[in-house]
């Protein structure tokens, strides 16, 4: 079938894409809600581990401790999506006086480690700006004062998490991709279905419209009546 073809059969039943395009507009627009808003904050941590000294000498090369440091700030961004380092900044935020509490696995979707620096990157999102910028408070302390513990689950009791950069202040974020994409997405869906709709309705339906289409049935065709 030629693409003039396949544009007759979708420009017969025009009408069914373009209502449905309306439709599901207007029904989008009707049930829209505005996203609530979402603040955000970043913070950078330094985790290294020391070389072991032995009378005076370093007994390895330093290059594996800059390795072993790479290691454990990719193990660290486990750490802080686990129940325990949440109790830990909950029990913090208890001693600061603040009624927020952070659930277990929020830090973890949003933490990137930066392996090639030994760089640890905690990015925190939440819909309260004050309670936001106490979670970044607990989460210092918690990685300055509670992390040798979890350094030695890991097997580096000697290692050191320093802060880099003091968390950001909180700032509005931006809507994310799926926000901005919905409408779009749905509309794109509306026209497919829609010109889905019209080729089965070409497809059941038994007139005959043209001259090419009696002759595909084997049956001559005498004369033509124009338009």
């Amino acid at each position: 079938m030629e693409l003039k073809q396949y544009w007759l059969i979708i420009w017969r039943r025009a009408w069914i894409p373009a209502l449905l395009l309306v439709v599901v507009a207007g029904v989008s627009l009707l049930t829209y809600q505005a996203p609530p808003p979402a603040y955000s904050t970043t913070m950078r941590f330094s985790v290294g581990v020391k070389p072991q000294e032995v009378e005076g000498q370093y007994n390895y090369d330093s290059y594996y401790a800059y390795l072993a440091s790479e290691y454990l700030a990719d193990d660290m961004t486990a750490i802080v999506s686990s129940q325990a380092f949440a109790a830990d900044i909950n029990t913090r935020l208890e001693e600061l006086g603040s009624s927020a509490r952070i659930p277990p696995g929020v830090i973890g979707g949003v933490t990137i480690a930066e392996k090639q620096h030994r760089i640890l990157r905690l990015n925190l999102t939440w819909g309260d700006p004050a309670q936001l910028a106490d979670f970044a408070r607990a989460i210092v302390l918690v990685m300055q004062e509670d992390s040798p513990k979890y350094l030695t689950q890991l097997g580096t009791p000697g290692a050191l998490i320093d802060v880099i950069d003091e968390p950001s202040p909180p700032a509005a974020a931006p809507p994310s991709l799926t926000q901005r994409l919905n409408l779009p997405v749905r509309l794109l869906l509306a026209l497919a279905a829609g010109v889905a709709l019209t080729f089965l309705l070409d497809y059941l339906d038994d007139s005959v419209r043209g001259r090419s289409e009696l002759e595909a049935l084997d049956i001559p065709v005498l004369a033509e009546v124009p338009k």
